[in-house]
């Protein structure tokens, strides 16, 4: 037992700290090995209707509260204490592991602006502006033309044309939003959804709004498929949400991009923006701002210092703030001056 839990810290210390080829990982496994594991996993966790992940933390939370008290019982509350202090440390670097092999390592792959004809230059406050100009002209457009979608059919397939425009020959498993016992707390820490790497499953926070929802989905879909980092799977979800889709999703995927643009541009740009929208979108922001405003500060903040934590490990170095790093992405593609983001590698 002892040998067993110093291979596994080790092994994790080393996988953590050792450099992988960005384009070996994104060959071999983000391309290959990853994606055909998702198929098949979440194929299966799709047929339950609540979070594997809450059944697995549940009995590793169980588990643990056993032994401590077995353990008590024999040796008393301090060996007990340290002997599963050192079952914690062993199995934290077990499931690193695991989350690694199962879907950490997209992390690692090559960037999407180093596979799109990128340019650079193009990233400038004017274009920006032309971005926000186009976002808005999109949702006063689309407001009017809504109509009900079948999400489970128009956003599956949607989603299968942004994978193959972006190169992917083999296309993930779209999967089913579930329901967990940590809706409440996403309720609190302001989170619209997550992508469990254990199970391949997503979780939506419950309170999300019909607008908002395609785009969410979309972006945890994106994470299913393989794109980790958040400016890339919001990039993703913008693909799938706007680009030749039914009404209902383009207007979702411009209108959350509206507000992914205006974070990023001055007071004054953001007040001449904001008097360009039409009733209908601005209504619909200011019900997401009161959603939003529906968390409690205290565990929204410590919720985005964890995540920006969590993030950086994984050697995303803008951290949380990489959420808006989806308009560099858009305005290096192109889209701006009205170019279609195009792969230049496969």
């Amino acid at each position: 037992m002892t040998l067993l839990r110093i291979f596994l810290v080790t092994a994790a210390m080393a996988a953590a700290l050792v450099p992988m080829p960005a384009a070996w990982v994104e060959r071999w496994y983000s391309r290959g090995l990853y994606i055909a594991l998702q198929n098949h996993v979440t194929t299966a966790t799709n047929l339950t209707s609540f979070a594997l992940l809450d059944i697995a933390s549940l009995v590793a939370v169980g588990a643990l509260g056993i032994a401590l008290w077995r353990r008590s019982r024999r040796a008393g509350i301090a060996r007990a204490s340290l002997a599963t202090l050192l079952t914690i440390v062993t199995l934290a670097a077990a499931v690193y592991l695991a989350f690694l092999a199962m879907w950490g390592l997209n992390y690692r792959r090559v960037p999407l602006d180093a596979r799109l004809e990128f340019d650079r230059a193009r990233i400038t406050r004017e274009a920006a502006k032309q971005l926000g100009e186009l976002a808005v002209g999109h949702v006063n457009t689309l407001y009017d033309r809504r109509e009900s979608i079948d999400e489970a059919a128009e956003l599956r397939q949607a989603f299968a044309r942004a994978q193959s425009r972006l190169g992917q020959e083999r296309a993930a498993v779209p999967g089913v939003p579930k329901k967990s016992l940590l809706g409440f707390y996403f309720r609190r820490a302001a989170i619209d959804g997550m992508t469990d790497p254990l199970f391949l499953e997503i979780i939506v926070n419950p309170d999300v709004l019909a607008m908002e929802r395609p785009f969410v989905v979309a972006h945890e879909w994106a994470h299913l498929a393989g794109y980790a980092a958040e400016d890339e799977a919001n990039f993703v979800a913008w693909l799938t949400c706007a680009d030749g889709a039914p009404p209902a999703l383009g207007y979702s995927g411009w209108l959350v991009m509206y507000e992914h643009v205006a974070s990023v541009l001055g007071r004054s740009e953001r007040q001449a923006l904001a008097s360009m929208l039409k009733d209908g979108p601005r209504e619909d922001l200011r019900a997401m701002a009161a959603r939003y405003e529906t968390s409690t500060p205290v565990v929204r903040n410590a919720a985005r210092d964890v995540y920006d934590g969590y993030l950086r490990a994984n050697r995303v170095r803008e951290g949380i703030a990489s959420y808006t790093g989806v308009v560099r992405l858009l305005l290096g593609a192109g889209v701006a001056e009205g170019r279609t983001p195009r792969v230049i590698s496969r």
